[in-house]
């Protein structure tokens, strides 16, 4: 006689897991209080450590890595444009601080320099020196308009045409910042320095407090943690507004969008813009935090970077996204230069571990695919998308006799 038996067992650790996420979705009141218990000890986090401790470093890069992944969640986990090209949005972004918070334009207003809301230290140089919120402002006009740029030539493309597209403009970004150097503005000025880079760039100076100081840290932090909160508020809002549902519902089904009466050119125009805004926000934040812009810090592999970031934390998830930035980072810029980089030659192995980075990112996706391809705080439709028809809850039975 014929007996069925379950093909596989129940998952008590995910089941748990899940039911922890769902009971936080749903009571409102939770997930503030949890939300308010997270920002405390992260407003805490750097008194626990000197002022110019390599971990407050680290935090701050993971921060700003943050902003950025989010930027990318709009285009990619928002409105399912995939976006190959994002570190053009960085490149623009760095080099808004370095023509604006800079010397980089000597011979300006005859060699005396133009300087708007600047302290002192900036007022008293040549070149272009604007109030480090105006140069936010600035970078984040100039990346939406690139966003829109990029977007017109993949308003009828799809899947990975619009990859092709976004990545040929990265390159172009990224071509142009390695020859800049050549392309002259008028006089002497040039559009960027190439290989040698735009350096010192302007430290902020906000208002009430001097001059930022590498040596101390946690005002960059705190600077980094603030653009962090306002990115995430507009990302639940726009999550949230109709514009963000318009979003959702392209990524969903395009044709059925368009037929509800979606505007396809206006909704995808908006998700380049926007996230592009961000990236610049980042990549001006960067640029000042580290000192210089130089043309090498804006590889194709940084794109794939970011784009890892959101995959590990769940697509479309903000708070998914925001885990997935900083964990890549952390990975990045502590535990395999500082911790992992000689296990190779313990091993006998004539390598640093550091050359292999992007190769161990890879990995690291490879087995997210395979394990949980929804990532580590998966968005909830695409958690659903991804497991359907999956599990003991199905009519899934091995049939013996």
């Amino acid at each position: 006689m014929a007996t069925a038996r379950p093909v596989g067992a129940r998952n008590p650790v995910a089941e748990t897991t899940h039911a922890i996420r769902e009971r936080i979705r749903s009571d409102r009141r939770l997930a503030w209080a949890l939300a308010l218990v997270v920002l405390v000890l992260v407003i805490l986090l750097p008194y626990a450590f000197d002022p110019a401790s390599p971990f407050v470093d680290h935090c701050v890069t993971a921060l700003a890595y943050v902003v950025m992944a989010l930027g990318l969640n709009i285009v990619v986990g928002f409105a399912g444009l995939l976006d190959l090209g994002y570190v053009a949005f960085f490149a623009i972004g760095a080099y808004t601080a370095g023509w604006f918070a800079s010397a980089f334009f000597a011979t300006v207003n005859g060699g005396k320099g133009i300087h708007i809301l600047t302290g002192t230290l900036a007022g008293a140089q040549p070149g272009i020196h604007l109030n480090f919120i105006l140069v936010l402002i600035v970078a984040v006009i100039l990346t939406a308009i690139a966003g829109i740029l990029i977007g017109l030539p993949t308003l009828r493309l799809r899947g990975d045409y619009i990859a092709i597209v976004t990545l040929a403009f990265g390159e172009i970004v990224r071509v142009v910042a390695v020859n800049g150097q050549s392309i002259h503005l008028g006089g002497t000025n040039t559009l960027t320095a190439g290989r040698q880079g735009i350096t010192p760039i302007d430290s902020p100076e906000l208002p009430g407090m001097s001059a930022f100081s590498p040596l101390d840290l946690r005002p960059w932090y705190f600077t980094a943690l603030v653009l962090v909160l306002i990115v995430v508020f507009v990302n639940f809002r726009l999550r949230d507004s109709r514009l963000g549902r318009a979003w959702i519902a392209i990524r969903e089904d395009e044709i059925a969008a368009a037929s509800m009466g979606v505007p396809l050119v206006k909704t995808k125009l908006m998700a380049y813009a926007t996230g592009a805004g961000f990236g610049g926000i980042a990549g001006a934040f960067l640029a000042s935090y580290l000192n210089t812009v130089n043309a090498d810090q804006f590889e194709f592999s940084f794109s794939i970077f970011v784009l890892a970031m959101i995959i590990l934390g769940g697509i479309g998830n903000i708070v998914g996204v925001m885990v997935g930035a900083i964990v890549l980072s952390f990975v990045n810029v502590w535990l395999i230069p500082d911790v992992l980089h000689d296990v190779p030659s313990k091993l006998g192995l004539n390598f640093d571990l550091t050359e292999l980075s992007f190769g161990i990112f890879g990995f690291l996706l490879v087995i997210m695919m395979v394990l949980r391809p929804e990532g580590l705080i998966p968005e909830r439709r695409r958690q659903i998308e991804l497991t359907e028809g999956v599990g003991t809850d199905e009519a899934l039975f091995e049939v013996r006799s």
